[in-house]
């Protein structure tokens, strides 16, 4: 049973180009497979979420990542009576927009754009994926989203401003995404706060002591797991604290949202949408401590100096090809030839790098830029 302030798929917007009802899958449904079944999405497998491959094949890529996230949604989603579809849907397109070796490819690619007086923003470019870059129909371009996926990849994250976006006018700016879109950014957070702490662990740049040091959180469940399971090795140990971790930020963000929507008298998708702020969120107390994971994070694993030779080369590759392609724009393969006399240089050239998959970016590199 959905609760009345969840999405109905029946109460759909639709899609750009109409199509007939499937007959056994609803159009949230067809939407989760579309993007599935996407090139896009089967990219992610070979892009980067925090550590490349040198370290282990074991280690999260965008792909799994996501996987991860989708897991996360569907259990918060499901608890809260919303559209499990549809959340699930917005959880498996939310990094799609993503370039090659995750945030230091994204922070190169938005520098090199601002040269240019443009910006690279991975949302924005999601959404230009599932309407345009995605060519699987003969009917349409695009894989013919309803608007609520296509509102939910805009809005998830972040508020834009009608003003400064005015070709995103129909996406209802001035309102409140619906929850099941609000929670992506929130399980997002807790599938790569617990997953980094996870893989940084694994990889031996972070130490047992330095997590229970640094994360309170942490640490309150290690002493508890310790208690219970005394002769376990570190590792077991390490992964039934996390576990604690792990319940303690989705089992919050359940009754914290549920607590919201009933304190400010929630009852219709209409009440979430015009309500002032945002209503999916963590408890003041559990907030301080996904801060207190965020904030070590970057300061021990993202920010490491064992990381940072990987980071500059990622900036390098990224700027030093864009650069190329810019004074060379006859080297681009002759599908962005055609789209740059159509549409400025720099954001053909930014739109077949954010493409790119590490290995294939690497590929070129070392073909145009001499490695």
């Amino acid at each position: 049973m959905l609760a009345e302030y969840a999405v109905r798929v029946e109460n759909s917007r639709g899609r750009r180009h109409p199509e007939p009802e499937h007959p056994y899958r609803t159009a949230f449904q067809r939407d989760r497979d579309r993007v599935i079944h996407a090139r896009a999405f089967r990219r992610l497998e070979d892009k980067t979420q925090v550590f490349t491959r040198r370290y282990s094949d074991h280690f999260r890529n965008r792909l799994t990542h996501t996987i991860e996230v989708a897991q996360i949604t569907r259990t918060v989603a499901a608890a809260l009576g919303l559209n499990v579809d549809l959340a699930e849907a917005l959880a498996l397109v939310h990094d799609l927009g993503h370039p090659p070796f995750g945030h230091s490819g994204e922070k190169a690619l938005d520098a090199a754009m601002r040269a240019h007086g443009l910006f690279f923003d991975h949302n924005l470019h999601a959404l230009r994926i599932v309407e345009d870059f995605e060519q699987r129909y003969a009917a349409f371009r695009g894989l013919n989203l309803t608007f609520e996926v296509r509102e939910g990849i805009i809005k998830h994250s972040r508020d834009y401003d009608a003003a400064q976006h005015p070709e995103l006018a129909e996406y209802l700016l001035d309102q409140r995404p619906p929850l099941e879109a609000q929670l992506i950014d929130l399980t997002d957070e807790i599938g790569y706060n617990t997953a980094d702490l996870d893989d940084g662990f694994e990889a031996h740049l972070l130490t047992l002591d330095q997590i229970r040091s640094g994360v309170p959180v942490f640490e309150h469940f290690f002493r508890e797991v310790e208690q219970t399971y005394p002769d376990a090795p570190d590792k077991l140990k390490f992964n039934e604290a996390l576990k604690g971790v792990f319940n303690r930020l989705a089992g919050d963000l359940i009754t914290n949202t549920q607590a919201r929507l009933k304190q400010d008298g929630i009852e219709t998708l209409a009440d979430v949408r015009l309500h002032k702020e945002r209503l999916a969120a963590f408890s003041p107390e559990v907030e301080v401590q996904r801060k207190q994971i965020k904030d070590f994070l970057y300061e021990n694993l993202y920010y490491s100096p064992s990381l940072a030779e990987e980071k500059d080369d990622a900036e390098r590759i990224v700027t030093e090809l864009f650069s190329f392609w810019m004074e060379n724009p006859s080297a681009l393969p002759h599908y962005y030839q055609e789209k740059a006399a159509q549409e400025s240089l720099p954001r053909v050239v930014c739109d077949y790098i954010a493409g790119m998959t590490d290995h294939f970016i690497i590929e070129q590199y070392e073909k145009h830029c001499g490695g």
